[in-house]
């Protein structure tokens, strides 16, 4: 599809965080890729991932397709999340320190993108952390705007160790040569459409009026709530997956409401159905469901892909800082 010659558009991709539940957002992009016959990344002026959605974000900005990173997904959760950590014996040590060790990550990204730095990505990006160290957002992002000065020397693997230390189940992050301790940006943007849009009007100048969002969940849990949580302490919010679901549900969901309160409700869209409690982890999921998943629903969004997104190209990006800049 050409872009039309007065197509003012700026599309904003966002994509949740969700540990491995991230694949049915690869798949979802990798189905209608094939549908529409183009990158999907064509169609975006930028694109901001939280934790997992992190991680894709970083793969489309690097080059990847989105069946490659469905791949890397796929073949990869055992290393991410080793199985013996998840058994009974392991479970007391969860009680005094991250459940699983970041090697197995590290290994993953720094495999998937190699020596690429945040200045070598095609696309404009913007991916949540948070510095625990001085109790403020951290947001890593692609040289865009000539304000952008440090974060383009980020190799992408260390953003992407960042944005998904997930508090419980990775450690801290530790930036090496700022020492800055981060962890997960789902910490406060698990949906980070609102962080989209404040982009697109503060470092691209973009009125909301021109604004597109697709936002991409990660499924959400179809969770029965027990009406003893309605009086509940300790016990019965912290030592149930309830609090921390909550949380997560309760900012992704108002992310989105106050995105397309901004945007109008035809010019924002979310795409997150429900999916069985069972699929509601972050650190396991049944493969074939989430693909299953991810294929009825992608074969419904389609038309709407193809009209309200397919139909706008991107504008051309040029990094102001790239690879020659760096110090010999």
């Amino acid at each position: 599809m050409e872009r039309a010659e007065d197509d003012e558009r700026f599309s904003v991709l966002s994509i949740d965080g969700g540990g491995v539940r991230g694949i049915f957002v690869a798949a979802v992009l990798a189905s209608l890729e094939r549908d529409i016959g183009t990158r999907v990344t064509e169609h975006f002026d930028l694109i901001v991932g939280t934790s997992t959605g992190g991680i894709i974000a970083l793969g489309l900005g690097a080059g990847m397709s989105p069946t490659e990173i469905l791949d890397l997904y796929v073949g990869n959760m055992g290393s991410i999340f080793p199985a013996w950590r998840r058994n009974s014996l392991a479970r007391p040590l969860t009680l005094v320190r991250a459940k699983y060790k970041s090697d197995g990550l590290r290994e993953v990204v720094q495999s998937a993108f190699g020596d690429k730095s945040l200045c070598d990505s095609t696309i404009p990006l913007v991916i949540p952390s948070y510095n625990i160290g001085e109790n403020a957002v951290y947001l890593f992002k692609t040289p865009h705007h000539e304000r952008l000065r440090r974060d383009w020397r980020v190799p992408m693997w260390q953003a992407a160790m960042a944005t998904t230390a997930a508090p419980t189940y990775f450690p801290a992050y530790s930036l090496p040569d700022d020492h800055v301790r981060l962890v997960d940006g789902g910490v406060w943007a698990n949906n980070p459409s609102m962080v989209g849009i404040a982009e697109a009007v503060s470092m691209f100048g973009q009125p909301l009026e021109r604004i597109r969002l697709l936002s991409l969940g990660t499924t959400v849990a179809v969770t029965h709530r027990p009406r003893k949580l309605d009086h509940g302490g300790l016990i019965q919010w912290v030592r149930s997956p309830h609090v921390a679901q909550i949380l997560i549900a309760g900012q992704s969901n108002g992310a989105f409401t106050q995105a397309e309160h901004l945007l109008g409700r035809g010019n924002a869209y979310r795409l997150n159905p429900p999916a069985p409690e069972s699929l509601g982890r972050l650190d396991a999921a049944d493969t074939r469901d989430l693909l299953a998943i991810a294929a009825h629903h992608s074969r419904d969004f389609c038309p709407t892909f193809a009209a309200e997104f397919a139909s706008h190209r991107r504008r051309t990006y040029t990094p102001l800082r790239t690879r020659k800049d760096l110090p010999a």
